[in-house]
């Protein structure tokens, strides 16, 4: 830049900030008197608020449709537990990877896989019917979201309990 150019800069750039500064139809930032009101959220003294009536316990048809998911879930974990002696003897006797005690070792591991998939299905259904009784008040408010967290963490601590010896023995596979 040359030195006439940067004089010239010099001498306009006061002139073009104040342009921009000049009072125009712009609003106040000044503090408003509306925004001046100050209030309280307390009731007025002597006045109480009544106390929420209290929730209907969970109905019939609820109650029986989490002890029939959570008798699925239950027999689910049976076929599961059935297979599991199998699968174990099976993971115990395995050879390397890719000998033929290998593969039906991954095979017997498979089933319990299969076996859990049941037990997640009840409790997949228990996650909708839980999500959807919250949404209609809070779980600590709510018989009907009690009820079914109670039915979903003993379905979740079956599928816990799989997770864990697949785990296991997968890990002993090297899966």
């Amino acid at each position: 830049m040359t030195r006439a150019k940067a004089r010239l800069l010099a001498l306009l750039l006061p002139v073009a900030a104040a342009a921009c500064s000049t009072a125009g139809d712009y609003p106040s930032l000044a503090v408003r008197d509306v925004e001046r009101v100050s209030g309280s959220g307390t009731p007025a003294a002597g006045e109480a608020t009544p106390a929420p009536p209290p929730l209907p316990p969970a109905s019939a048809d609820l109650v029986t449709r989490l002890a029939g998911l959570v008798d699925a879930a239950r027999a689910a974990d049976r076929r599961f537990q059935s297979n599991r002696a199998v699968a174990e003897r099976a993971v115990a006797s395995a050879g390397s990877s890719g000998t033929d005690s290998w593969s039906a070792a991954s095979v017997a591991v498979a089933r319990l896989e299969s076996s859990r998939s049941s037990t997640m299905a009840p409790l997949a259904e228990l996650d909708v019917l839980y999500a959807d009784a919250r949404d209609v008040a809070p779980a600590d408010e709510s018989p009907s979201a009690a009820a079914i967290g109670q039915a979903r963490a003993e379905v979740a601590a079956l599928v816990a309990a799989q997770d864990a010896l697949i785990d296991r023995l997968s890990g002993r596979l090297g899966t």
